[in-house]
């Protein structure tokens, strides 16, 4: 790694976003998502951090759990194919809030599916459990993150940004509470950012807030 030596820290940041789904013909994840890497390509990669991939995922529940699980394996061959134990694995899923008119960090997934309408593959469960293993509707998973931290980090920089304690109980809850299962059992961290419509906050913001979230991972974490 050239000056930095063999042992200096590394960041590796994977990144997901959402289709469309019901009620969101455009879903302004996909768009960010998709554009981040030549975005910060740009402004240049914070120093120790490295983008491992940026993937858009079906807006579905059980039925997406295959492609999920696909998707966060990519990390953990990476991860096995590194030889050094300084590298730091982050999951970082977008999702849009439709409702929403600031950047939420949630902090926490809850183990229920209730959805409000139909994913992309029709499902609309009402009260399950998302791992039933796990036991009831009510338990939570946390992120490992410091989120308090990674919001004032943002909102120092100028972003309407909160914490949030509610995923809400559709497919973005769905994924992060499945993500975070994951991280714990394979040693990584993961993340979930509810962003607004870009009706709400303009694209380049957002491009923006997503950037300056790399950023902030990079320092902090």
């Amino acid at each position: 790694m050239g000056s930095e030596g063999p042992s200096a820290a590394v960041t590796t940041v994977y990144i997901t976003g959402f289709k469309k789904f019901h009620g969101v013909s455009h879903n302004p994840t996909e768009t960010v998502v998709n554009n981040l890497v030549e975005y910060v390509k740009t402004k240049g990669l914070p120093k120790g951090l490295v983008i491992g991939s940026c993937s858009i995922l079906d807006t579905a529940g059980q039925g997406g759990l295959i492609p999920l699980y696909q998707t966060l394996q990519t990390a953990i061959a990476a991860k096995d194919s590194e030889s050094s134990s300084s590298n730091k694995i982050i999951w970082l899923h977008f999702g849009v809030n439709s409702g929403a008119t600031r950047f939420a960090i949630e902090r926490q997934a809850v183990n229920e599916a209730t959805f409000r309408c139909p994913d992309e593959l029709g499902w609309k469960p009402q009260k399950v459990p998302i791992v039933p293993s796990d036991g009831t509707v009510s338990h939570i998973r946390e992120s490992t993150l410091p989120v308090e931290e990674i919001t004032k980090a943002l909102a120092n920089k100028g972003y309407d940004v909160m914490t949030s304690d509610d995923a809400g109980r559709f497919v973005c809850n769905y994924v992060y509470y499945h993500s975070l299962r994951f991280a714990e059992q394979n040693g990584i961290k993961s993340l979930f950012v509810h962003t607004p419509l870009f009706f709400t906050i303009n694209e380049e913001t957002q491009m923006q807030f997503a950037a300056s979230l790399l950023e902030v991972l990079a320092t902090i974490c």
